[in-house]
């Protein structure tokens, strides 16, 4: 086993066997596996073999509860896939689970909405989507190079394992619901399907599936566990060209054909052409997969494939269900499609956010900015660049950070904080380099609404007061009160200042929004809203 690289994620794999053994393999060499959990010893004993370092465990309850693991990759058959994550998200744990998300909407809906409220990671193992075949596919799409798509349809056909939890749709289709979803960008209106049960009556072997979406794109899915050989397919047919997509190819995975239809005495005609093979960069999609995983821990962005985009291959795998129990009969799906994850945020690919911390919805982190371990950021944040959070500090929703500055352990910043560029917060009174004296740490809060002006300095012990104003390099020795505005080096009170920024009269009246205020022992006191129109 490779060894663990620092800052990486500690993995555990749930599931050795058929498919697990590829994920014990690539967090392996990704220096990422830290143990491997299955039932079965013989599964274990081959993971020793390959990992001869790695540890292992019989139950997922030893995962759970092992504080050194932060994340759970879950291979285990489908029908376990809900329970297993379910009890690895409350369990403080990030989550990757192999394709389906869980067999029910339902089920799955709960896990996409425990993910969010616990803060944690929870990413679907659609597998395509990480394949640069596909990915060249995606974008010579989004550019145009295909025209308009007008029809898709793959087949994946194979004679190998034979399931007896789950049908054929639930184990090959996936893969193909999840990319052309993804190439088309929206869900379909309507879906029938048709099978076939050979081999145990309640377990269909072979469906076919049609697709009808808004934009008058339709296609279809063939899969099939009883086919004499492996074919993995996905052709597209747009008004300029056509592109297949041959995984089962060595040399020519995705290859452009410039077919045009002509019309001669109105009648359509054929004009081949020769098929263009696209160069694709040789990569395992798999390890990119795992990759991106843990990626998106380190950064805590959302995963290319996280539980809203399981969530949508799983509404159209349970409408393919419900129409292949009706014997094909069409099924409209309207009003299932999944809504832009509320959870998001955005982190900079050189930004670096360590774990466990807790990002909010909307929060937007910048250029070579740091949020230390057991941070609490709240909503619609903006961390701006060079900036360094934490540890152990919470700030406030909607706080605004300028570029470079550090938020200190033992500082506090309440809701709608301004913190301008290059200010500096203190948490030590008398620094030493050579004595230790985190033990001594003397608290800052700094309440809601207060701004703090480029260069100042908030030396430690103090608080600064709600809607304060701390003027650009001043020195803040004692505790500032509420709406009050400081300046100079050290700073003192050079009046009051309103809620909206602007300095208030000699009556504690604000000249631009016409708010009223009164002077209490601790500061100001809002009065409440007055007429923005003044009496001369």
């Amino acid at each position: 086993m490779t060894k663990s690289i620092d800052n990486l994620p500690r993995v555990a794999v749930v599931g050795a066997g058929y498919w697990g053994k590829n994920l014990v393999r690539n967090f392996a060499q990704l220096g990422a596996l830290a143990l491997v959990c299955d039932p079965s010893a013989a599964a274990c004993a081959q993971a020793i073999q390959a990992c001869p370092d790695v540890r292992t465990a019989s139950e997922l309850s030893e995962v759970l509860q092992n504080p050194e693991i932060n994340a759970v990759a879950i291979a285990a058959p489908a029908i376990s896939h809900y329970s297993m994550a379910k009890a690895a998200l409350l369990a403080d744990k990030d989550v990757f689970v192999e394709k389906p998300l869980a067999l029910e909407v339902k089920e799955g809906q709960e896990l996409v909405a425990l993910a969010q409220q616990t803060g944690r990671i929870l990413m679907v193992g659609h597998i395509l989507q990480y394949h640069p075949a596909v990915l060249k596919l995606k974008s010579l799409a989004a550019a145009g190079e295909l025209g308009k798509i007008q029809y898709v349809y793959s087949n994946r056909l194979n004679i190998g394992k034979i399931r007896t939890e789950e049908n054929i749709l639930w184990s090959f289709a996936p893969h193909d619901i999840s990319v052309i979803l993804h190439l088309l960008g929206e869900m379909p209106t309507e879906v029938n399907a048709h099978g076939g049960s050979y081999l145990q009556s309640h377990v269909a072997d072979v469906t076919l599936t049609s697709f009808s979406f808004a934009s008058g794109v339709k296609g279809h899915i063939f899969v099939s566990w009883l086919h004499p050989f492996k074919e993995q397919m996905l052709v597209v047919v747009g008004d300029k060209k056509m592109a297949v997509f041959d995984d089962v190819s060595k040399d020519r995975k995705l290859v452009l054909y410039p077919h045009t239809i002509d019309w001669i005495e109105r009648l359509p005609v054929a004009r081949k052409a020769e098929g263009e093979a696209v160069a694709v960069e040789a990569r395992e999609p798999l390890k990119d997969e795992c990759a991106h995983f843990l990626e998106c821990i380190r950064t805590r962005r959302p995963p290319r494939t996280d539980g809203h985009e399981g969530l949508r291959v799983l509404q159209v795998l349970e409408g393919c269900q419900r129409s292949l129990d009706q014997k094909g009969a069409p099924v409209k799906l309207a009003g299932l499609e999944t809504p832009a994850p509320e959870s998001s945020f955005f982190v900079h690919e050189t930004a670096s956010i360590d774990q466990p911390s807790e990002i909010g919805p909307g929060c937007k982190i910048w250029h070579f900015s740091h949020i230390l371990k057991d941070c609490r950021i709240g909503a619609n944040c903006n961390i701006g660049q060079n900036v360094v959070i934490g540890p152990e500090v919470t700030i406030g929703k909607g706080c605004k950070i300028q570029n470079n500055v550090s938020v200190y352990k033992g500082v506090t910043l309440e809701d709608q904080v301004f913190c301008g560029p290059s200010m500096v917060f203190t948490n030590v009174y008398n620094p030493r380099a050579h004595i230790r004296r985190m033990d001594e740490l003397r608290p800052t809060l700094v309440k809601t609404g207060a701004s703090i002006g480029a260069n100042a300095t908030i030396v430690c012990g103090h608080t600064i007061g709600r809607y304060a104003f701390v003027g650009a390099g001043a020195v803040v020795t004692r505790d500032v009160p509420d709406y009050a505005l400081v300046m100079g080096n050290p700073a003192r009170q050079q009046g009051w200042m309103c809620e909206c920024g602007t300095k208030l009269s000699a009556e504690f009246r604000c000249p631009a929004c016409g708010k009223r205020y009164t002077k209490e022992k601790n500061g100001l006191t809002l009065l409440g809203e007055a007429q923005r129109s003044i009496a001369h």
